[in-house]
């Protein structure tokens, strides 16, 4: 309860926040061990959701240093940020920008920008109102012109993690309350399970989206799911039990996007949209291993999870008859299929460090997940790859990494194609997979700034469809060019 002598505390608090609207960073920087902690997924920096903390806001220290040395390009804003941490509040704000070229494959070749401008408010409520446990977010983006994926390639695993369609959205806008010393905590309102679910430490560097939020979900969840760019109402339970076990599950909104035809994404462009259509249900279990300053190993953490989507899902070969789509007999409806489930696994382990070190050296990490064949155009989905950071002597902060990327098109899916070549008695091509290789080389010019050359390769763009622009030949295999700059101010 609030006491008297709190008020005007609240009231000069208030005063100072009015017509603040803001949301977290994307940006983090590069990972060194897992930790039993959730971490943001790959996003803006990395990918799929803003990449702030997924605990209490953090309250910046004073500014050491000069320009090269703090850790925003405003830094403390001449002391701003320091008045509004005394009263619990932090604030977010980064600019990601990023330039692509394809100069092979896909449907057609050229170049693309686009960019993300990424604002955040975070509050805890101990510091602002005496409130234990209590922490406040609201966040929201600007997305700005259109990637390669959507202007070049059509592939299936999006060649930028903060590709989507340019408009301004928020995304979260939550509470949150801890118990029992925070080995219990309680989120609510408008959430994004990218934040915390399906999540890998290392590969949280690489840029394709596919390493975030991975394209089996992205592809088979209406609307994508609860992802970037969409967060929903939802509410998130996540308890620690015991030291290297950590439980988490969330139940969303089954669709972001509300029901309707059409691009998802313009559907609901301003992120406002607080509806409830279907239930998303996904949950997750957390081991750690040689987390802490103690540890004689190397670290690493392993999850096992699985969602369920309550939704009907259309048969991706039959339709409501028992006739292929592809028959001229078809009615042309697809058979509607009760809900929708998918389980997966991750793995991120240090395999090397440094002699001496206490950050830096050699990860590995992988994700293998599953799902139904007759309702999802993808019913198998894998990555993995390797990172190293400080591979280069005197760069300790800086780090590269190779990661691959796998998705199989469904068995359903691709015996439409086979029935589409037999009732039209014409060639048409039979969908298989599309696979990707990244390598990419994260430089930390400053604190603030991040500057990410990226090399991706994408086999087989959509499990090789046509190429619109050429139907007699599929889409060309792509070899993509990029860099990424991230300022967090």
């Amino acid at each position: 309860m609030r006491t008297e002598a709190g008020r005007p505390r609240f009231l000069a608090l208030a005063g100072l926040i009015v017509g603040i609207f803001s949301a977290n960073a994307y940006g983090q920087p590069a990972p060194d061990q897992p930790v039993q902690e959730p971490t943001p997924p790959a996003g803006p920096v990395e990918r799929a959701a803003p990449g702030g903390e997924t605990g209490a806001p953090t309250v910046p220290a004073p500014e050491v240093g000069g320009l090269w040395q703090r850790d925003r390009l405003l830094g403390d804003m001449l002391g701003l940020r320091t008045v509004l941490g005394g009263y619990g509040v932090s604030l977010g704000l980064q600019e990601t920008s990023e330039v692509w070229g394809n100069p092979t494959g896909g449907v057609s070749q050229g170049m693309a920008y686009d960019g993300l401008t990424e604002m955040s408010l975070g509050l805890d409520l101990e510091k602002a109102i005496g409130l234990k446990g209590g922490l406040f977010n609201v966040s929201a983006f600007q997305i700005h012109e259109r990637g390669l994926t959507l202007t070049r390639i059509d592939n299936l695993n999006v060649i930028s993690s903060i590709e989507a369609r340019p408009t301004a959205r928020l995304f979260e806008l939550w509470y949150q309350q801890s118990f029992f010393d925070g080995k219990l905590d309680i989120r609510v309102g408008q959430l994004a399970a990218d934040q915390e679910f399906v999540l890998s430490t290392y590969g949280s560097l690489f840029i394709n989206s596919s390493f975030g939020w991975p394209t089996l979900n992205a592809a088979d969840l209406p609307a994508g799911g609860p992802a970037y760019p969409f967060a929903t109402p939802g509410v998130r339970l996540r308890a620690r039990p015991v030291e290297p076990l950590l439980v988490q599950a969330g139940i969303y909104n089954g669709n972001p996007a509300g029901p309707g035809v059409g691009d998802p994404q313009e559907r609901n462009s301003s992120g406002t949209i607080f509806i409830l259509t279907g239930v998303f249900v996904i949950g997750e279990i957390q081991y750690a291993i040689n987390q802490g300053e103690g540890a004689t190993g190397l670290p690493g953490t392993y999850k096992l999870g699985g969602w369920y989507n309550s939704n009907p899902f259309p048969d991706q070969r039959f339709d409501f008859l028992g006739i292929s789509l592809a028959s001229p007999d078809s009615v042309g409806i697809p058979r509607s299929l009760r809900n929708n489930y998918s389980i997966y696994a991750v793995a991120d382990q240090l395999v090397y460090r440094p002699a001496g070190a206490k950050e830096g050296g050699i990860g590995l990490f992988a994700r293998v997940m599953g799902a139904p064949g007759d309702r999802n155009l993808i019913n198998f989905f894998a990555d993995g790859g390797v990172t190293y950071r400080g591979v280069i002597p005197g760069r300790p902060d800086d780090t590269f990494g190779v990661g691959l990327g796998y998705a199989r098109i469904s068995s359903s899916a691709r015996a439409l194609d086979v029935d589409t070549a037999l009732f039209s008695g014409t060639f048409h091509r039979v969908r298989q997979n599309e696979s990707l290789i990244e390598v990419t080389y994260q430089y930390q010019a400053a604190p603030w700034w991040i500057v990410q050359p990226d090399f991706q390769y994408i086999f087989n763009p959509a499990g090789g469809i046509a190429n619109p622009s050429n139907p007699g030949r599929r889409v060309g295999d792509a070899a993509v060019l990029g860099l990424r700059t991230a300022i967090t101010f």
